[in-house]
């Protein structure tokens, strides 16, 4: 690692590896890297929860008597839409930082936005950062994509079901 030090002019924040570190140890990020099942089944409980408080707030406001198949179907619809939310901020995220990884060059700020610099890989460097994204972030990055798909499509259907109702 000293020798990184040596051969990278960039912060070690803003060193393509780390930001990768970095946004795997986040909270938000670490849970997309969890095998698929598990992923889902967290997806699942946060629409839960946000179907749950949209319904329990329409029956505060409402009432009763005023509950129908439109308020469930626009807290299903906000649920999906806040998912879709979640998911379009880690594929930005995780794309963000692929970029970084595959790139041959680095742009940096050594000490604010007035004075960035460039800086070129070593094969070494590249080689190592192009491995990462492309065993660890890319597949994440995929996976993120087709859940996106679903989730639009399972949204496109509510807001159908939703008019023609």
């Amino acid at each position: 690692m000293s020798l990184h030090k040596k051969i990278c002019p960039v912060p070690f924040d803003q060193q393509p590896l780390n930001e990768y570190k970095a946004l795997r140890a986040s909270p938000l990020f670490a849970s997309s890297t969890i095998e698929l099942p598990k992923f889902i089944a967290r997806l699942m409980l946060v629409f839960i929860v946000i179907a749950l408080s949209y319904s329990l707030i329409s029956i505060m406001s409402l009432g009763n008597a005023k509950v129908s198949v439109n308020t469930i179907g626009y807290a299903t619809l906000c649920s999906l839409l806040s998912i879709e939310l979640l998911l379009i901020r880690l594929y930005l995220g995780w794309s963000y930082v692929l970029k970084r990884l595959f790139s041959a060059s680095i742009f940096y700020e050594e000490s604010g936005w007035y004075d960035g610099q460039l800086w070129i890989k070593t094969v070494d460097i590249l080689t190592q950062d192009r491995l990462v994204g492309l065993y660890q972030v890319q597949p994440l990055l995929i996976r993120i994509k087709k859940l996106l798909i679903v989730i639009s499509v399972a949204s496109v259907m509510v807001i159908t079901l939703l008019f023609l109702y």
